[in-house]
């Protein structure tokens, strides 16, 4: 299990009390793009999908957006079995 999987295994069981460098440290070791806008939120998207996920990048994040992020990283995973 490598360290990815286990913070993703840690934010399914608690998605409260994440801070957006843990999102970003995550999707990175994924295969997620990161980009930082002028303001105060950050967008994950990846190639092979057409979703972006916006998140504000207050402390903590909310976990609505741990839960999407979540579930966008599910989606991926699913997309990459069935290929």
């Amino acid at each position: 299990m490598t360290k990815a999987d286990k913070i993703l295994e840690k934010m399914r069981n608690n998605p409260t009390n994440w801070q957006i460098a843990d999102l970003e440290g995550v999707s990175k070791r994924l295969g997620i793009s990161i980009r930082q806008g002028k303001g105060s939120h950050v967008s994950f998207s990846h190639p092979s999908s057409i979703d972006i996920l916006t998140i504000p990048a207050h402390r903590p994040v909310k976990s609505i957006y741990v839960k999407k992020l979540l579930g966008l990283i599910d989606a991926l995973v699913l997309k990459e079995e069935k290929i």
